[in-house]
């Protein structure tokens, strides 16, 4: 992970809660699914999360949600 330091604009409600949903191994479409939104707003969700965090991918970004106890690891 980076060692630049977190934005000072937090993670939205619902950005946390893709964040979770990404941890818990959910595609792009499954989100979407089961938020009831487009495709294309998660990809822009997930864009922001990355973003905000400094991170490269989905996979840090699910190591992130673990580390900071935003999902069990089961």
């Amino acid at each position: 992970m980076s060692d630049l330091p977190l934005t000072t604009e937090p993670l939205t409600r619902r950005e946390l809660e893709v964040l979770r949903l990404i941890a818990q191994g959910l595609s792009n479409p499954d989100i979407a699914e089961k938020l009831s939104v487009a495709e294309g707003t998660v990809r822009v969700h997930v864009s922001r999360i990355l973003d905000k965090l400094h991170l490269a991918n989905r996979t840090q970004a699910a190591l992130y949600a673990l580390q900071e106890g935003l999902v069990s690891p089961d």
